[in-house]
């Protein structure tokens, strides 16, 4: 009985033992599908994200078909090495790509016990294989056909690789969830740092991660995450990676993120359309030149941005700090009153105009940004409308004016529900727009103590226009600088005419402004409509000594075998503006920071830096803007809803100095306080001249007298029948400049 036990066990066996090595065989070759020779192998290449980084190298973004950033072995820290080979495959360095005895039990185990907390006995260049090519369905013998094809292939890996690099692959490789693919995408996206950063903690939590990348992952389920980070840090203890005493302490630390999802949820979202856009056309343009077949989205290019990664993060906390009560003070205006039955009335044209009259009172899903957290609810169609276009917008840039090097930049509130840019759209400019025409008359012979009439007047031949200040005082006449300082409307009209409208035209394209200003008065008080972008580009001037300079968003894009695709050059500038009308504007622009509609920087913000400029307000405060700078910086923060027909009802709200200033008070308060953002972008500026300050010591305002006031009004009159009807013209030379009284007897140039 015995012997025939042994004969048919032994034939059992013997069957079992060819099936076994018939089956093998026959995946070896290639009748479960094909199996990838060394050659192939050693040719494999991830398909790798290329990265946007700011200027000090922080990660902004990314351009990919997977989020993945490979890197090499010499970036991985050692701690990180021995979590994973403590917790995945300890005898990694002893086999040769399959473990015997994590094979033996398995079998054992896993498939005649059926316990499946034995684990699957997978070394980590069988993984690497599943990882770089998945598995397929085969039925019943799905596992068995897998588990062979990965075994044989890793010994294939193992005999074209290195250990070193095979760990290397296994990093770049391994998916985390959310997602994102190697060791460095998901150092990004947790810690917002690079893989060799990573402290011993970080690697265990990302190490345990690859048990099951949504139940452990540290940012939805922390208290999961870190029981399995201990279960890590025991393995590397109890393998010998770790001291007792290092455990003990690193098994107590909390879970602490600097999670950056940058595709949904990054600080330069704005910026990065940009990014993209450009880096697409320079590497397009390179291909062409050089032969070349670089793909962003493939190949792993590192584009490094101008972006100042700490003064965009100031910013945003600006926006946030400013506008998250601002808004709610515009949607209390709006829920009662005149308001609420005009909101009522524009929310009825719009369902009317879209066909939807008779929905309106139906329920629909709508996303609502807060400031906190954007919330999904279940709203009117009505309400909804009523919610987007109540919605305050902003935008804010700031760049270098000698270099053009763009350093923070916020196309609005909130890029996932409110994609269109803000620092491109264009907007009514109002006083800002003033500058211009103040210095259109310091390059035509006018200097900051010629004086500008504050009469009323009524201009019959454009529609019997009548300008009106601020503040509704008029009589006498201003100084030109006190006229910029306290952005008196009726002296900028007279200056208007003075100048000439094709001297200001002419100034007003050597900017770049890409809009047609018109040749009516009101042009003066700033009726044309501009760009957070273009009004940067245009005070830079002044902040730079009279040079046009063009913002630069890219500094180099280079490729990962060190080819240097593009390298940014020095920006062309050409002067707009002569030197000498450069400082005085600045130090006109100064004085109205110091004593004029700006004061608040300082006693409200707190802002005790050197700054010049400039607030506006459009009309019935419908944007609200602030321009300043310093030599070092120029920044333009524009607030407004997406239709001017909503705005605040008075300028306690919703003038420039209320709505655009406090951004641009908070962040230059956070540049203040912040050593290295002070010291490069707080930059003195030049002192004037003696003679210049006494020969500008006039005083702000003087009474006119009958004979001038008379000659004043007569003046006008003929001033504007002549100019009524007039075509734009295009000039092919600059006008010529007319001489004061104050040029014939000072001689200034």
């Amino acid at each position: 009985m015995l012997k025939k036990i042994l004969k048919y066990g032994t034939l059992l066996v013997l069957i079992a033992v060819i099936l076994v090595v018939g089956f093998v065989t026959a995946v070896n070759y290639n009748l479960f599908g094909y199996l990838y020779t060394q050659k192939e192998l050693k040719a494999f290449r991830n398909h790798n994200a290329s990265l946007i980084l700011a200027e000090e190298g922080e990660t902004l973004g990314k351009i990919f078909d997977k989020n993945r950033t490979n890197i090499v072995y010499e970036d991985l820290p050692q701690h990180l090495i021995d979590a994973l080979v403590a917790t995945e495959d300890v005898r990694y360095f002893e086999h040769d790509g399959v473990d015997k005895k994590g094979m033996l039990r398995v079998f054992f185990k896993t498939l005649l016990m059926g316990d499946e907390r034995s684990g699957g006995g997978s070394t980590i260049t069988q993984q690497l294989v599943k990882n770089m090519y998945g598995r397929k369905n085969f039925g019943i013998l799905t596992m068995p056909v897998n588990k062979t094809k990965e075994a044989i292939l890793a010994t294939r890996v193992e005999n074209v690789y290195d250990k070193n690099e095979i760990l290397a692959l296994y990093f770049n490789t391994i998916p985390f969830g959310e997602n994102v693919f190697g060791i460095e995408a998901a150092s990004r996206r947790f810690y917002n740092k690079s893989t060799s950063k990573l402290s011993v903690d970080e690697s265990a939590v990302l190490v345990g991660l690859l048990k099951a990348n949504t139940y452990y992952n540290p940012r939805l389920y922390p208290e999961n995450a870190k029981r399995r980070r201990n279960v890590v840090l025991f393995q590397m203890f109890k393998y010998g990676f770790l001291s007792e005493e290092e455990k003990e302490e690193l098994q107590q630390l909390p879970i602490k993120l600097d999670y950056a999802n940058l595709s949904s949820e990054g600080i330069a979202n704005y910026f990065l359309q940009n990014i993209r856009s450009q880096s697409r056309s320079i590497v397009e343009q390179y291909n062409k030149d050089h032969g070349t077949e670089w793909n962003l989205r493939t190949d792993g290019l590192i584009i490094k941005t101008t972006l100042d990664y700490q003064l965009q993060k100031q910013a945003l906390k600006s926006f946030e700090k400013h506008l998250k009560k601002m808004q709610k003070f515009l949607r209390k205006q709006y829920q009662s009153g005149s308001s609420k039955r005009d909101l009522n009335r524009m929310v009825t044209a719009e369902l009317n105009r879209s066909g939807l009259k008779n929905k309106s009172e139906t329920y629909t899903t709508y996303e609502q940004f807060n400031w906190s957290e954007s919330e999904t609810d279940s709203v009117t169609l009505r309400d909804s409308i009523i919610y987007s276009i109540t919605q305050l917008h902003a935008g804010l840039l700031a760049m270098d004016p000698q270099s053009g090097e763009v350093k923070a930049y916020v196309g609005g509130v909130d890029f996932r529900n409110f994609p269109y840019d803000q620092v491109k759209a264009k907007r009514q400019m109002a006083s800002s727009f003033k500058p211009i025409l103040y210095a259109a008359g310091l390059e035509n012979g006018f200097t900051p103590c010629t004086y500008l009439s504050n009469e009323e007047v009524t201009y019959t031949d454009f529609d019997n226009w009548k300008p009106a200040n601020y503040n509704n005082e008029y009589g006498g006449k201003y100084s030109l600088q006190a006229a910029l300082i306290k952005s008196k409307n009726v002296p900028t009209v007279d200056l208007y005419f003075n100048v000439g409208y094709e001297n200001l035209d002419y100034l007003w394209e050597k900017l770049e402004f890409s809009e047609e200003l018109k040749d009516l008065p009101s042009s003066a008080l700033g009726t044309v409509s501009a760009s957070v972008y273009e009004l940067a580009v245009a005070y830079s001037a002044f902040a730079n000594g009279g040079f046009i300079v063009e913002p630069r968003f890219i500094e180099s894009i280079t490729a990962p075998n060190g080819d240097v695709i593009f390298k940014a050059k020095k920006t062309n500038s050409s002067r707009v503006i002569s030197d000498s009308t450069s400082t005085e504007m600045t130090y006109m622009l100064q004085q109205a920071v110091q004593r004029g509609t700006g004061m608040s920087l300082s006693s409200t913000y707190g802002v005790s830096v050197p700054l010049a400029g400039k607030t506006g307000t459009s009309q019935n405060y419908a944007d609200a803007w602030f321009v300043s700078y310093t030599p070092g910086l120029v920044m333009v923060t524009r607030v407004g809803a997406s239709s001017p027909n909503i705005h605040f009802n008075h300028g306690s709200y919703g003038s420039g100095s209320r709505l655009a200033l406090p951004i641009a008070g908070y962040t230059w308060k956070s540049i203040q306080g912040n050593s290295r953002l002070r010291t490069k972008y707080v930059k003195p500026f030049g002192e004037l001249p003696i003679d210049w300050i006494e020969a500008y010591s006039c005083n702000d305002f003087e009474e006119s007298s009958k004979l001038e006031e008379l000659f004043k009004r007569d003046e006008t009159t003929t001033v504007n029948a002549a100019k009524k009807g007039k075509k734009k013209r295009k000039k092919k030379s600059k006008p010529k400049k007319k001489k004061n009284l104050f040029q014939r007897i000072f001689k200034k140039d």
